[in-house]
């Protein structure tokens, strides 16, 4: 499989951005998807995931009520919108495919080459 994430950019604190993460190869719908993101000098962090059937959807705390993640697997495609944006949320945002809904990266098999996300205040 093979992921293609897009959609980041420069956006100012409150505004909103869509990201999208593509996939090829082999059929995307038998994977779960999990979004993921770095800030500059942390850690990758959790931020949202979706099950095969998009009935299991975990949410980072801080970010639950402003992301949505939904898929369309008839476009083998995830997507991440996010909503009222803060300077807190620029980091480097990865998508990745896996066997099942985790809020763990080791659960996830095969990654994008991720988005830059800057939000300025």
């Amino acid at each position: 499989v093979q992921l293609q994430a897009s959609g980041g950019g420069l956006v100012q604190a409150g505004g909103s951005l869509r990201l999208a993460c593509a996939a090829s190869g082999r059929t995307f719908s038998v994977y779960a998807t999990g979004w993921f993101r770095q800030a500059p000098g942390k850690e990758r962090e959790f931020v949202a995931a979706i099950s095969l059937d998009g009935g299991i959807i975990p949410y980072a705390d801080s970010v639950r009520g402003r992301f949505t993640i939904f898929r369309d697997n008839a476009k083998n495609t995830v997507y991440l919108q996010m909503n009222s944006l803060q300077p807190e949320g620029t980091a480097v945002y990865y998508c990745a495919v896996g066997g099942r809904v985790s809020l763990d990266q080791r659960s996830y098999d095969y990654w994008g080459q991720g988005t830059q996300v800057t939000v300025s205040s």
